[in-house]
């Protein structure tokens, strides 16, 4: 991502003074103990699994022209203001009804990429969670609000993709504080959740994170995508990795993504007929 160069320094007691007040207790995740979540094992999608697209069921195909989810982002205004606790870990997965999964993509929104996604979880009626750059923001605006309307969740992945504890406060407050004025900009909210770039969580993170609002999530299965190992390894890995409350990480941007958005057109479909469903949390 394109180094920030002119980082400002706001005032997070400012942007928290905004914030209204809603119990945390009314939050679909809970974390009483500080430890990470422990990731649910399953064992491979196989053929013997629940099919999820039997005959009176339209969870699969649906057309495209016909199809936009209910923005899943739509909260009640109190609800968006939340403050949660600070915490002490991310959460690696979520708690799920019945076979539920999660679909995460880092470093969006890109104009290459972001597009064939979103045409590929609208074809089969799925919501996801698309963590952003404020920087990508700027730059895609429309394509933010593109996915917004099509029911995806937006996330703050900070401004310009840093290695957080090797920033000072005020930097950090900047990544993160910036790209929750940008989305909310665009959208008219700001962002429920946020990302560590690398997975590279420290204390103060955790802190500004909560005084914006947000609550930090992880993941159970890295595709490490990123790595370009090919379409099928990515396949492979999410099928493997597959389970109830499971969040699998992939990415729209951050390089050549042409493999994540051909692993996707794959594995999506194979997913659903196990019986999985695909869905983003509910805060």
């Amino acid at each position: 991502m394109k180094k920030d160069q002119t980082p400002e320094r706001r005032s997070v007691l400012r942007i928290a003074a905004g914030l209204g007040a809603l119990a945390t207790a009314g939050l679909l995740v809970t974390e009483g103990t500080g430890e990470q979540a422990a990731a649910p094992k399953a064992g491979p999608v196989g053929a013997g699994a629940p099919a999820a697209g039997a005959p009176g069921t339209s969870v699969h195909r649906v057309r495209a022209s016909a199809y936009r989810l209910q923005p899943m982002t739509t909260v009640p205004q109190r609800a968006r203001r939340t403050r949660p606790p600070v915490r002490e870990h991310p959460f690696l997965s979520l708690p799920a009804e019945g076979r539920s999964m999660f679909l995460t993509f880092d470093d969006g929104p890109d104009p290459n990429y972001t597009p064939d996604i979103l045409t590929t979880l609208r074809r089969y009626g799925v919501p996801a969670m698309f963590f952003v750059c404020g920087e990508m923001v700027a730059q895609q605006r429309d394509l933010l609000r593109q996915m917004s309307e099509d029911g995806h969740v937006i996330g703050n992945h900070t401004w310009s993709h840093p290695l957080m504890p090797s920033l000072s406060a005020a930097r950090i407050r900047s990544e993160m504080g910036r790209t929750s004025d940008a989305v909310e900009g665009v959208l008219g909210h700001p962002p429920l959740w946020y990302r560590a770039p690398f997975g590279a969580w420290n204390r103060l993170s955790f802190q500004v994170g909560a005084e914006l609002g947000m609550e930090p999530l992880g993941w159970t299965v890295d595709t490490l995508d990123w790595t370009e190992p090919g379409a099928g390894t990515i396949v492979s890995r999410v099928l493997d990795g597959a389970g109830p409350g499971v969040v699998v990480l992939s990415h729209d941007a951050g390089g050549d993504r042409s493999q994540s958005v051909s692993a996707l057109r794959n594995y999506l479909p194979k997913l659903l007929d196990a019986g999985y469903r695909i869905t983003v949390p509910q805060r």
